[in-house]
């Protein structure tokens, strides 16, 4: 049993160490047969075959086999970390900061844009009401039922001007003067006297709503206007007028009047003959009654509110169309 510990430990430097027999390390077959004995008498077994002893001379030649070397993927190879250049940090401040002026900028495009949007609509606001439209809402029952109390009509600022007006058409004036005395108008609230105040902000509704009237005309320039008395019919150049516009249960005048219209002036009267202080009553004052074609604002075309009674105002032509020219 000591002769073989002795075999074996013998043995042992021919599989683990090369550098102990100066042949291995020249690649040369080892100097005795030393392992192939040590092999037979440990284990019994056959001595090494051709191609093991091949094999061994093939690691023999360096100190340890080599080990397989693996070749990166270079497509996965990370790469190292590196600190944030300066230029880079400036360019995301200056990003961030044109960031910011953009935002700003876009805030205040917004301001800008609906201030312009704004200022336009004033502006346009003011030309329509100068030039071409303007709403007005009726105080009173003078023109019953034609209009009533808080219809809102737009009058035509172009009649007169580029158009004529016509007998029959209702008209939009400002006080010659007394018309109104003691007369305080309706003053809308709530809701509808916000929408009162914004129209006249905007210049829908005029400054001096309360020194209006409306009221249909019926006398133009030198018409010669005539009521018999209560419960006669109104005449026009000696044309007896049949009236369908008229209040339900009105009679054409309640009171005597003959009349020749002034150059420049208009003969106007309410529809509801009874409630309405028009030309009629103030033939006392300058121009017997009739108002001057220049306080004429403008001819009323359309009732716009509310919603139920919006109508086309139109001319009654039927009820003039007999009606000659003044002599």
């Amino acid at each position: 049993m000591r002769h073989v510990h002795s075999l074996a430990c013998e043995s042992y430097p021919v599989t683990s160490r090369a550098d102990d027999d100066p042949a291995r390390t020249q690649g040369g077959p080892p100097s005795g047969s030393t392992g192939e004995q040590g092999r037979a008498e440990v284990g019994g077994a056959a001595p090494y075959s051709e191609t093991e002893r091949d094999s061994m001379h093939e690691t023999s030649a360096g100190t340890w086999p080599a080990e397989p070397t693996l070749t990166p993927d270079p497509a996965g190879e990370a790469e190292p970390a590196t600190p944030e250049a300066p230029a880079t940090r400036s360019q995301r401040r200056d990003a961030e900061r044109g960031g910011r002026r953009r935002r700003r900028s876009a805030g205040g495009s917004i301001l800008r844009e609906t201030a312009i949007i704004l200022v336009s609509a004033l502006v346009l606001s003011w030309l329509i009401k100068t030039l071409l439209v303007q709403a007005f809402f009726i105080p009173s029952s003078s023109m019953h039922d034609t209009l009533v109390e808080d219809d809102r009509i737009m009058v035509s600022k172009l009649t007169p001007g580029p158009f004529d007006l016509e007998r029959g058409d209702i008209i939009v004036f400002k006080d010659p003067g007394g018309w109104l005395e003691g007369q305080k108008p309706v003053e809308a609230t709530g809701w509808r006297g916000a929408m009162n105040d914004l129209f006249t902000f905007v210049g829908l509704y005029p400054q001096d709503a309360g020194e209006h009237l409306v009221k249909r005309v019926i006398g133009l320039p030198g018409d010669r206007v005539a009521c018999a008395g209560p419960g006669e019919p109104v005449t026009v150049n000696g044309v007896e007028l049949d009236e369908p516009y008229l209040a339900a249960g009105a009679i054409p005048s309640q009171m005597a009047f003959d009349v020749t219209v002034p150059p420049d002036s208009l003969w106007v009267m309410g529809d509801n003959r009874q409630r309405s202080s028009d030309s009629r009553l103030h033939q006392g004052d300058p121009g017997g009654g009739a108002i001057p074609m220049d306080n004429v604002v403008g001819k009323a075309f359309v009732l716009v509110w509310p919603i139920d009674r919006a109508t086309v105002l139109h001319n009654p032509g039927d009820t003039f169309k007999d009606v000659p020219d003044p002599s």
